[in-house]
């Protein structure tokens, strides 16, 4: 049954709940708006931004001057910021990247330039006894690195919840599974018909992430194209998080950044991506090529790494555009703007990009009016190892038994968990999305064990949710 959100417009539609949409549609409550947020998925950040390396980005390597940069960089305090407000997991791991012959030897001053170029100072080149020092489980042959000490692994999940779930304690409406299918556009306001029916507003924000140069057209634009660049990952075992304690990565080449070896901030190594240039847009799946790809980089990079045991494989779209900088644009005109072209950086520059729109929309026409009945922002539950887990602190257990109730023992998660993920301001809807949340039957087993009882929670939950939308 479809229903309609026609009935009054909204001041300002944001399309596309990804990370860098629940920012903006965050910034944009912060004032006296009446902000909607819309996905085609049913739950945020379930499109690319639940897929990447997951890494807080310096920006020193990004291209100097571009907007990318800028926002880079701005968006790389904003969100440690941001982080240590709310509780999102992230650890300072540090970078290193390593030089494997004379070319990329020949390289790391330039990209110490570049770094400097962009504002970040603390890269440093050393030989191959410090590389050695600093990851002695790297393979034979390195000649060189470059540090980057300011580099971060964070969690992506609970970045985009944290950012969405602010928005709407903000006041904006989430509308889940509305898929754009078509617009028209009225001199005072547009008509977004969606798949569960029509939703009104005056201004509308595209930040629809691979889907952003289709809706752009339907506003009559034609200034960047994209197709998905998939990305396959393989994610180690917690035994093998020893060997690597920061993230190494290669060289740049004009092939790009390459593949990497980093922890995780659940106690994981993760090896990848690869980059492969598709044409369909909702193509995830891994691959046998992909996999021995990654298995042959990694002999190369960690080769005590393939002794451990690979507990899942997974791949991510990314969103290449033929424009070599973010598309972040207002076309006054049709009150509408665009946040288009944000590839894998966009999870660092998330809020940089919302500021910076939300003062673009300013100088176009919105009207923006600081609230200051703003609510705290959220603390948010903590998945990731660097922080005592619930199942470890013994006076929440004796506070909530349930805390100490363990669900899914891989991950160590707790039937308290698992219950205020179901009782949050944006609860999950289906198992894709608790997992998001907790970690639940992520681990060794892959829900081998706990699935059974894991869903018969989450379908509880489910059937209480339409008993209580029936009265």
């Amino acid at each position: 049954m479809t229903t309609s959100h026609a009935a009054r417009a909204k001041d300002v539609a944001v399309i596309g709940a990804g990370v860098v949409g629940s920012a903006i549609a965050r910034a944009l409550s912060g004032y006296q708006l009446d902000v909607a947020l819309l996905d085609a998925r049913c739950d945020v950040g379930d499109g690319t931004s639940k897929a990447n390396t997951a890494i807080l980005h310096t920006g020193f390597d990004a291209t100097p001057g571009t907007l990318e940069s800028r926002l880079v960089a701005e968006g790389y305090h904003l969100l440690k910021d941001y982080a240590d407000r709310t509780g999102i997991p992230y650890e300072r791991t540090g970078a290193l990247l390593v030089a494997w012959d004379s070319e990329q030897l020949e390289a790391l001053p330039g990209l110490k330039a570049k770094a400097e170029q962009n504002g970040y100072t603390e890269t440093e080149t050393v030989g191959p006894d410090e590389v050695y020092r600093l990851v002695p489980a790297l393979g034979p042959g390195a000649l060189g690195g470059l540090t980057v000490p300011g580099e971060s692994i964070i969690c992506t999940w609970t970045t985009t919840l944290a950012l969405a779930t602010d928005a709407v304690q903000r006041g904006c409406r989430l509308l889940r599974s509305h898929r754009v299918e078509s617009i028209t556009v009225h001199p005072e306001e547009t008509v977004l018909h969606t798949t569960a029916g029509d939703v009104r507003a005056r201004w509308v924000v595209n930040a629809a992430g691979l889907g952003g140069d289709v809706l752009d057209a339907r506003f009559g634009h034609d200034r960047f194209h994209l197709h998905p660049r998939r990305g396959e990952l393989l994610v180690y075992d917690k035994q093998a998080r020893p060997l690597v304690d920061r993230i190494v990565l290669p060289v740049p080449s004009k092939l790009g950044k390459g593949v990497l070896v980093s922890p995780t901030i659940y106690g994981n190594v993760m090896l990848g991506p690869t980059a492969e240039d598709l044409t369909d847009r909702a193509d995830t799946s891994t691959t046998e090529d992909g996999y021995e790809f990654l298995l042959e980089k990694g002999k190369r990079i960690v080769p005590h790494l393939l002794r451990e045991e690979i507990t899942a494989t997974y791949a991510g779209l990314r969103a290449a555009s033929d424009i070599p900088d973010y598309t972040i644009e207002v076309d006054t005109g049709q009150r509408y703007a665009v946040a288009g072209g944000i590839r894998s950086t966009g999870l660092t520059s998330s809020m940089a990009v919302a500021e910076h729109l939300v003062t673009l929309l300013g100088k176009a026409g919105l009207r923006l009016r600081e609230r200051t009945d703003l609510p705290d922002a959220p603390r948010m539950p903590n998945i990731g190892e660097a922080y005592s887990r619930p199942y470890a602190d013994a006076d929440r257990i004796a506070h909530d038994p349930e805390y100490g109730t363990i669900v899914c023992f891989c991950e160590r998660v707790s039937r308290g968990e698992i219950r205020d993920a179901l009782n949050s301001p944006i609860p999950p809807r289906d198992m894709d999305g608790l997992r998001r949340r907790t970690r639940a039957m992520n681990g060794r087993c892959q829900g081998f064990y706990c699935g059974a009882n894991v869903i018969g929670l989450l379908d509880t939950a489910a059937r209480s949710a339409e008993r209580e939308d029936r009265r």
